[in-house]
């Protein structure tokens, strides 16, 4: 490839600021015009599903009359509520599965559907088409979240599953886009903020928590900073971003605007073509080179890794205006060894055709903010971080 030059940037501030809300946009879906609880939430445990580095955080709801117990990721990049039945038989061997038989209020159909994901529950990317696909059976039943039910919530049983979900150690998807949708309605019908706060951590620290309808302060350090989601990708947790540092410096490759959507459901980085991310690697070891057997994703020898500076700012705009940075310190950057070569290890950031996304471990250096009634998002630095 052509050799690719750096200047260096001067930095934008890294501390995170507090701002003035403006630039509020109106919310999706209906808000209900009841009296809001104010300060009312609730909190949900949540566990972090650990193989070598951290994947995934999931916790419990209940589905059904009486409720079933049901472990799910809350993954910021969907909508819906999908869960392992016992209908799903040898493929779900797995996964805890609900017999929906066993709920008074919850009614079925003869709709089938699938749905695909572009990213899987681990850190490597897809290595063949269709590998993380759910075949669903539409329905409806009561749906309890951090103990507030709501009835007749639409909802997907899966029935089959392919095998890239035989890992999964939970049941299933609770989506929590930015719309009201789905046990949401429920939630703001009976006047809980359509918000929620994530605090993800490493397995080293634990007692990683979702707040339902508010915050939780003690959670992080400092002042919250607010900024607007972008009008560039409707209906998503995105924001816009004018550039990209790499060990405070940035190219031509990343110095330009790019707006990256905030998955929960997902671990790792991923930018919208490889000559991108052979971009970004350049300026941190010309050691780390793309893994054949799963294309999209980069390795280096694990002798070298933990060695190599590799901190990430991705800087946003606040809702006044006023830029800043979060940030990807270099202690994220191994996310272990490739399973078919254990003596290469995995670096954080993939490349995916037409997908700029930032996963768990951005979201695990800030506690997070994810305000559905405002649509926009709001970080400040975790204690977990500290």
């Amino acid at each position: 490839m052509d050799a690719v030059s750096t200047r260096a940037i001067p930095q934008l501030a890294r501390d995170v600021h507090p701002i003035s809300l403006s630039a509020r946009k109106v919310a999706k879906g209906h808000i209900s015009s009841f009296r809001k609880r104010a300060g009312v939430s609730t909190n949900i445990a949540l566990d972090d599903y650990y193989n070598g580095t951290d994947l995934q955080w999931y916790g419990d709801i209940q589905v059904g009359t009486p409720p079933q117990n049901v472990s799910v990721i809350f993954d910021t990049g969907s909508f819906t509520l999908e869960f392992t039945s016992t209908e799903c038989g040898a493929p779900c061997a797995n996964q805890p599965k609900v017999n929906t038989s066993l709920s008074s209020t919850y009614v079925g159909s003869d709709d089938i559907s699938n749905i695909t994901f572009i990213t899987g529950i681990g850190v490597d990317t897809l290595q063949y088409e269709d590998e993380y696909v759910l075949w669903l059976r539409v329905g409806r039943d009561t749906v309890t979240v951090g103990g507030i039910s709501t009835p007749n919530v639409p909802l997907y049983t899966i029935i089959n599953q392919t095998q890239a979900f035989d890992a999964d150690p939970n049941s299933g998807i609770q989506g929590m886009g930015p719309i009201v949708t789905g046990f949401w309605q429920g939630l703001v019908d009976q006047g809980y903020e359509a918000q929620f706060g994530l605090y993800l951590t490493p397995k080293s620290v634990g007692n990683a928590e979702l707040t339902i309808g508010g915050i939780d302060p003690t959670k992080y350090t400092g002042d919250l900073t607010y900024a607007p989601l972008s009008s560039e990708k409707q209906e998503k947790w995105a924001l816009d971003s004018p550039t990209v540092y790499v060990n405070g410096q940035t190219i031509s490759a990343i110095n330009q605007t790019r707006t990256f959507t905030f998955d929960s459901g997902t671990p790792n980085v991923y930018f919208d073509s490889a000559e991108v991310v052979e971009s970004i690697y350049a300026l941190i070891s010309p050691d780390i080179q793309p893994y054949e057997p799963e294309p999209g994703t980069y390795g280096i020898s694990c002798d070298k890794i933990d060695q190599l500076p590799a901190r990430i700012d991705f800087t946003f705009t606040d809702t006044s205006g006023t830029p800043f940075n979060l940030t990807i310190s270099s202690n994220e950057f191994n996310v272990g060894p490739f399973e078919a070569e254990p003596t290469l290890c995995q670096t954080m950031i993939n490349a995916l055709d037409g997908l700029n996304l930032v996963g768990g471990s951005l979201l695990k250096q800030y506690y997070s903010v994810w305000d559905i009634s405002n649509q926009q998002m709001a970080f400040a630095k975790s204690i977990s971080a500290e």
